[in-house]
């Protein structure tokens, strides 16, 4: 595939002609002129296993066209067939998440005279680094259903509907249950390997692996492929769970999250640093201030905001393992375009 006629969402990476990624919310845009239009589509070692299989949507000019999983080593996927030129915006995105599984484009299929280019790069790029909340775990399912790759969707999700509302290019790092200090744990043992600092630096981390034996943790991504203006950091919801009303837990929460914004910082010298974080509970929200707080005396950084969402709200219900629905999503989103627009853009 030629990625230089396309452009990249998200963390991608090129291996013998196939584009590979990992994350929530990564494909690719380009700019169409031509009768047919198809892409060659290959899956990882999970494409059997149907809970975690790679599900991902095609949109022509914003309108969904294709919403499947990839059930097979290979599937090809019609996008246009048409007996006259057609003009037209498509774009390819990932709506699983890293964790499950992840996919390749072989080949963007046309015919010899069509013309393919990238869309045009947009004025604002916005990072977000987040657990299950930024994947859109169960959005798409109900209270009743159990999770799988079938019902998540980053594109109901508060980070991906941000970058819309503020016209954005964007990347997303994210895996559901992961913490600062630990995952999501039922029995108040301290989970130690979900968490997300451990792959900030990487392509992904993923069950699935490419071309049979690469793994996404073991590629590390270039961050000069991506200078965000804007990192939004929702990291907490699972922490809580191992934390609780523990005041030692809570402050190495603080600790290891001052920790983390040093390696954002690192990685992105130039960037506001918004630490979010309410939506599924508020237990944790005074330490993201106290976090900030302690970052902004121990290095002077002023470029570094702490911002509480509303929790959800029963009127708009819940999903898979009471997580927000795409309304709780959508309000989420408009408290932190809000908050990005007078406190940052303005």
């Amino acid at each position: 595939m030629k990625v230089d006629s396309v452009k990249l969402l998200g963390r991608t990476y090129l291996l013998n002609d196939t584009l590979w990624f990992s994350f929530s919310g990564t494909g690719v845009e380009f700019c169409f002129k031509g009768k047919k239009c198809s892409f060659l589509l290959c899956s990882d070692s999970i494409y059997n296993e149907e809970t975690h299989q790679a599900r991902f949507a095609v949109y022509v000019n914003n309108n969904l066209v294709v919403d499947d999983v990839l059930d097979c080593p290979m599937k090809e996927v019609n996008v246009i067939d048409s007996d006259v030129e057609t003009e037209a915006v498509i774009k390819l995105i990932k709506l699983s998440e890293s964790s499950d599984s992840t996919m390749g484009i072989k080949e963007i299929c046309c015919e010899e005279s069509a013309l393919i280019s990238p869309t045009e790069v947009k004025n604002l790029k916005i990072e977000f680094i987040g657990d299950s909340i930024t994947c859109g775990y169960g959005v798409d399912g109900t209270l009743e259903d159990t999770y799988s790759t079938h019902n998540e969707n980053v594109t109901k999700a508060y980070a991906y509907l941000t970058a819309q509302a503020l016209d954005a290019d964007y990347s997303m790092v994210s895996f559901s249950g992961h913490g600062i200090i630990s995952g999501y744990t039922d029995n108040g043992e301290k989970v130690a390997h979900q968490l997300v600092p451990a792959y900030y630096t990487k392509l992904g981390n993923s069950y699935g692996v490419f071309e049979g034996n690469i793994a996404p943790k073991e590629i590390g991504w270039d961050f000069a492929k991506f200078r965000p203006d804007i990192v939004v950091i929702n990291l907490g919801t699972n922490d809580t769970s191992y934390a609780r009303d523990n005041e030692e837990r809570c402050m190495e929460y603080v600790q290891e999250y001052c920790n983390f914004l040093g390696t954002v910082r690192n990685y992105n010298p130039t960037a506001a640093i918004v630490c979010v974080l309410g939506l599924m509970g508020q237990e944790l929200c005074p330490y993201v201030e106290k976090t900030v707080a302690l970052y902004k005396e121990k290095t002077g950084d002023g470029n570094v905001y702490a911002f509480k969402l509303s929790e959800q709200i029963q009127e708009n219900g819940v999903v898979v393992d009471y997580h927000p629905t795409y309304d709780s999503h959508k309000k989420a989103s408009e408290e932190v375009v809000t908050f990005i627009q007078k406190e940052i853009m303005k």
